[in-house]
């Protein structure tokens, strides 16, 4: 006979996501830095490519990518290129006093900056010294085909462990929550790297790093490096009356409420 409820199995699996989705607020850890990020210092100089062309935030067709990276266009990396960002941010230390390596060195020094992950939450280790550059910015500009081969590919993106919390409702108050909380890491010098998402519509499915913070009485504004525009920093608000965040209209976006949550902060996100 079959019953005419939810079965204690599918009770027993929504129990947990919501339990799970409810830890998604975590005590803050300890800061990634001793100093502020840096959007002309920490960034990475390149960007990563649209696979669509649009108007007015919209797509009206594929974009056809010219690219420097060597395995084809450079696309669907936003999150590669947050994370990234942050690793160097947190386990780097560039000096340009020291003379430059070689390319085969370089790669290695890499390796190690992206081998930690950015939730790593006991003592940070010791930096890895990349010489001859005064950051990510300029290493970046300098080196930007060797970066885009190592750092990883559009499948960190698809596969990215915090993912599946998407798929599940955002509350006001986890909204809420998530903007105070990340407002204490940014002063802290733990800049989030975020999933920003419409989801079940996909008008927005991307990843960017939040780096600086002000607020006024009805309003939170995140200082934003998005991977698809690294010319100059975005902007993403947290409207304390709406309990919503806003993410402004852009060339890929036509601006309005989205769901944020924190990635790379966990096992779990």
């Amino acid at each position: 006979m079959w019953a005419r409820g939810p079965s204690r199995y599918a009770l027993a699996w929504v129990s947990l996501a919501l339990c799970l989705c409810g830890c998604s607020i975590l005590p803050v850890l300890q800061p990634a830095n001793d100093r502020p990020f840096n959007f002309e210092q920490d960034t990475l100089a390149f960007d990563n490519e649209t696979e669509w062309r649009y108007e007015a935030g919209s797509p009206v067709g594929y974009s056809k990518p010219s690219s420097k990276n060597p395995e084809g266009d450079y696309t669907l990396r936003c999150f590669v290129m947050s994370r990234s960002a942050r690793q160097f941010f947190q386990f780097a230390r560039f000096d340009a006093s020291k003379r430059g390596v070689d390319d085969d060195t370089y790669r290695q020094l890499i390796h190690q900056v992206i081998a930690h992950d950015p939730s790593e939450t006991g003592p940070l280790p010791e930096r890895v010294v990349i010489p001859g550059y005064s950051g990510l910015r300029s290493f970046s500009a300098d080196k930007e085909v060797l970066l885009k081969g190592e750092l990883g590919g559009a499948v960190q993106s698809f596969l990215q462990r915090g993912n599946w919390r998407m798929v599940f409702p955002f509350s006001h108050d986890h909204q809420e929550e998530t903007a105070n909380s990340m407002m204490v890491e940014i002063r802290k010098h733990r800049p989030p790297v975020v999933h920003v998402v419409t989801f079940p519509k996909i008008t927005i499915n991307h990843a960017v790093l939040l780096y600086a913070v002000s607020e006024t009485g009805s309003n939170i504004r995140f200082q934003v490096y998005d991977p698809n525009n690294a010319a100059k920093p975005a902007t993403l608000d947290f409207d304390r009356a709406k309990r919503s965040f806003i993410f402004p209209a852009n060339i890929y976006f036509v601006g309005g409420e989205v769901d944020v949550y924190e990635v790379y902060r966990s096992a779990l996100y």
